[in-house]
């Protein structure tokens, strides 16, 4: 099958905040700009159900409604959307080339944004039970399907501790199972206190997931083993939440840029890859701290020096 080509100033891989940012800034500079996204437009972002430090929103906000702001705003600014996955990349010559299943886009200039995904404890039978079969990852996504049900959390984490308060909104009963000794959580203070009160969620100490079990298609028991004493504890449940975590999203760019040893592709301060207009931004990206007000950060910066670096090397795509 010949694929369609497109040709377009700048093509941005990812449309969480770092990406829709980047595409802000380029639609602006009246850049031809194209945004692709193989899953959810705000990315993982969207998986969060109470923003309270991005500026601006004191009076919180969803992940998802923050990212439609991001969206609508993209959009105003007249950058176009696509929603597929990415197949190949070729970033080395002048003019990039990103593939999907039925198009060819060239390029500029690339901004990578495809952003993280989530850890997997890699227990036995943890495959059998993704896809809305037991195991998730977004309790804003799946809360409302287990009102005055049982569902456990594993994490300790900031993510871990908020969604699992998050759960007890619906859920009759939270497990939270922990890495850590009795009392002893990685979530910020705030998050730690609101927890420890709260009625509805107990904390199985110094566990880490042994093995998911069912006779079924769904997911029923999640055995938990005890680090210290190797003892294994059965916990019936119906969803299991994992907040562990995230790996970077950059498998189809090994070997075409630079890469950290977990897969992180690093960057100098413009966002700049070790190949000439190609730039990354937010999870993807080699840095300490991964928040939307970062990825924010990191988007506008890629999207300033895109439209710098295609302004000094030719004309715009008409």
């Amino acid at each position: 099958m010949d694929k369609t080509k497109e040709f377009y100033d700048v093509v941005i891989i990812g449309g969480g905040s770092a990406g829709l940012t980047a595409g802000i800034y380029c639609g602006r500079a009246k850049l031809n700009t194209l945004i692709i996204e193989k899953s959810l437009i705000g990315g993982l972002a969207t998986y969060t159900n109470e923003v309270e430090n991005y500026p601006g929103f004191p009076e919180k906000i969803t992940g998802t409604e923050l990212m439609n702001l991001f969206h609508k705003q993209a959009k105003k600014f007249g950058v176009k959307f696509k929603q597929t996955p990415v197949r190949a990349v070729n970033l080395t010559h002048e003019r990039k080339t990103v593939e999907t299943f039925r198009n060819i886009y060239e390029a500029k200039a690339v901004i990578i944004a495809s952003g993280g995904k989530p850890r997997l404890t890699n227990a036995p039978n943890e495959e059998k039970f993704l896809y809305g079969k037991g195991i998730s990852f977004c309790a804003t996504c799946d809360a409302a399907a287990n009102i005055d049900k049982t569902v456990m959390v594993v994490g300790n984490g900031d993510s871990a501790i908020e969604e699992g308060i998050f759960l007890t909104k619906f859920a009759k009963k939270v497990i939270v199972s922990v890495t850590r000794d009795v009392g002893n959580l990685k979530c910020h203070h705030a998050a730690k206190e609101e927890a420890f009160k709260n009625k509805k969620m107990e904390f199985i100490w110094n566990t880490r997931v042994h093995s998911f079990e069912s006779k079924g298609e769904f997911l029923e028991k999640v055995i938990l083993k005890n680090t210290k004493n190797d003892k294994l504890l059965s916990f019936k449940v119906d969803t299991c939440f994992l907040f562990i975590g995230y790996n970077p999203d950059t498998e189809i760019f090994k070997n075409i840029v630079n890469m950290t040893s977990d897969g992180y592709i690093p960057t100098n301060e413009k966002m700049e890859t070790n190949i000439k207009g190609v730039y990354c931004v937010g999870d993807a990206r080699n840095k300490s701290l991964r928040q939307i007000s970062t990825a924010v950060n990191d988007g506008a910066i890629a999207g300033y020096y895109a439209e710098k670096y295609i302004s000094e090397n030719g004309n715009r795509t008409k």
